[in-house]
């Protein structure tokens, strides 16, 4: 069963810490978003394999959208 990371909050990606294929454990740091000058970490919600990138670095994204698919 599919699993999606979402943005937590309205900034910008600042770095993608992951790669289709790699496998992450839960509470793992899979990426960085920038809002208002502060780094703020995006942890997967569960272990799993990263199945899908859905957001680039220097993306803009709004609180909810979609940054990357676990399996």
């Amino acid at each position: 069963m599919a699993v999606e990371v979402r943005a937590h909050i309205t900034g910008t990606v600042w770095k993608i810490l992951v790669a289709v294929g790699d496998d992450v454990a839960e509470e793992q740091t899979v990426a960085i978003l920038e809002s208002m000058k502060m780094e703020m970490p995006v942890e997967a919600p569960e272990g799993g394999k990263v199945a899908s990138i859905s957001a680039s670095e220097g993306q803009a994204v709004d609180e909810g959208d979609l940054l990357l698919t676990l399996e």
